[in-house]
């Protein structure tokens, strides 16, 4: 069961061949034994989700079910759930148990899966490597000395190493694909306002998207179908017909034009990523797409816009977190003031703590025309240059990342190679555009590398759909560490 696909388990589960109950002891037991050496969980809770198999299993017996009835699924802890600890990978946020359900959970809850845990995740989703969480590091189950990406490395390690046959993510710069690069599996970022964020704790509010990471387009599909949904509640919720991700996966390649970046294969592209996706995009060509050169001349800005903007943004979303309503709260203080300062600078960490600074920053009196509004016109010049290049092609394809996996510790001293790591990712998220990863092979120490598909505003089931057609002629996500 480990390495089947959703469609597969839920094909089981429909003929009762497997019950829910006993797939989601599998995986609860896989956890117990593993998580104490990749630490992708930060909670679980065997009783909630075993009350949910039943229910799930009582569903199936009924003819009630849907796809993804009975199904394990690893919620990344950026989620509220009710019941649930939801800390954000923060010691702000440790003792914090939510009183409700995101529109995210809501949406699994109705589908009938099972929340098999709350998945590690770099402090309030600010970093690239899932070193900066409260709850310590994960590691990558292809090389354990090695780390999984961030924000979203607990979820990617989890479906890497099976300990769950689906995650959910955030994307706010790269968070879902650049760990499912680096860990070797499948992960989308939709359009922005596709996936409410409603109950999703806020970094960057116009950059922040939830999205699925599984082992293959396949089970993306099955699960985008599930988290994608108009929510009156999330002011940057988009109403539209409801869509079906998996419909289009079979349809052929023949006339696809893949652009290729001049910007992105350039210096800084480490041999082996270069190696692994050409000799991916010579497998679309066999599939009977072409590859035209185009350039996103402004696109080389957006690490520096991005690392304005959502700083920005978070100085503002954590001034909530102040001590007083929730949260962690100093032990000691003199008075109000001095209750802010010291359960501010108890409870973030290094990393939390230097972003709010620079946002503060380019947010002050006289730096914000000369930072915060001119990241924003450029923001909207790397908008254009996506939409100039779509009128030459259909889809705009690269590296997910420059290298395969780093070290454990290895940039960790250093921010801004650190912040490189998303140099291919981020302006996905600046643009709002969806945006994809799929494993094409492996690199130094048989660490995993991912390519990256980015399409134009709702073609969501293209982008599924290519990724699936190179996925059935290839077997790099089927792969797996354990």
């Amino acid at each position: 069961m480990l390495n089947a696909s959703l469609k597969q388990l839920s094909g089981q589960l429909a003929q009762k061949k497997i019950s829910s109950v006993e797939l989601t002891t599998e995986c609860l037991d896989r956890i117990k034994r593993l998580n104490p050496e990749y630490n992708a969980f930060i909670t679980v809770n065997e009783e909630m989700s075993l009350a949910q198999a039943q229910t799930a299993d009582a569903l199936i017996a009924s003819g009630r079910s849907g796809p993804l009835t009975g199904i394990p699924v690893a919620q990344k802890d950026i989620f509220c759930a009710k019941g649930w600890l939801t800390t954000c990978g923060s010691k702000m946020l440790s003792n914090f148990v939510s009183p409700y359900d995101a529109g995210v959970i809501e949406r699994f809850n109705a589908a009938g899966a099972v929340n098999i845990g709350k998945t590690n995740m770099d402090e309030f989703a600010m970093g690239s490597s899932n070193e900066t969480s409260h709850y310590g590091f994960v590691r990558n189950p292809w090389d354990v000395t090695a780390v999984p990406g961030g924000s979203s490395g607990g979820a990617a390690c989890a479906v890497a190493a099976r300990l769950a046959p689906a995650a959910t993510g955030t994307d706010t710069g790269g968070s879902i694909r650049q760990p499912a690069a680096l860990c070797g599996i499948s992960g989308i970022k939709p359009t922005y306002g596709l996936v409410s964020r409603y109950g999703m704790i806020a970094f960057a509010s116009s950059l922040d998207q939830g999205g699925p990471m599984a082992k293959s387009a396949e089970d993306l599909a099955l699960l985008l179908n599930v988290m994608v949904g108009f929510d009156a509640r999330d002011s940057t919720s988009l109403q539209r017909d409801v869509e079906d991700y998996a419909g289009e996966l079979q349809k052929p390649l023949h006339g696809l034009r893949i652009g290729l970046p001049k910007e992105y294969f350039a210096a800084g592209m480490s041999s082996e990523v270069e190696l692994a996706v050409t000799h991916a995009l010579e497998e679309f060509r066999k599939l009977g797409a072409q590859t035209v050169e185009i350039s996103l001349p402004n696109v080389p800005l957006s690490i520096p816009v991005y690392y304005v903007l959502a700083p920005a943004e978070a100085s503002s979303n954590l001034s909530r977190f102040d001590g007083v309503r929730y949260g962690y709260r100093a032990e000691s203080y003199t008075d109000l003031a001095d209750m802010y300062r010291k359960s501010r600078a108890q409870g973030f960490g290094a990393e939390v703590k230097r972003r709010i600074l620079i946002g503060t920053y380019v947010l002050s009196h006289g730096y914000y025309d000369a930072y915060y509004i001119k990241a924003q016109k450029l923001r909207r010049l790397i908008a254009q240059d996506f939409a100039d290049a779509y009128q030459q092609c259909d889809v705009i394809m690269g590296p997910t990342t420059p290298t395969v996996a780093f070290n454990l510790g290895e940039k960790s001293g250093d921010p801004i190679q650190m912040y490189l790591s998303d140099i291919y990712t981020s302006a996905a998220n600046l643009t709002g555009m969806p945006a994809m990863s799929i494993p094409v092979g492996f690199g130094e120490k048989r660490r995993p590398i991912g390519l990256h598909l980015i399409g134009n505003y709702f073609r969501e089931a293209q982008l599924l759909n290519i990724a699936h057609q190179y996925q059935q002629v290839t077997d790099w996500h089927v792969q797996s560490p354990v």
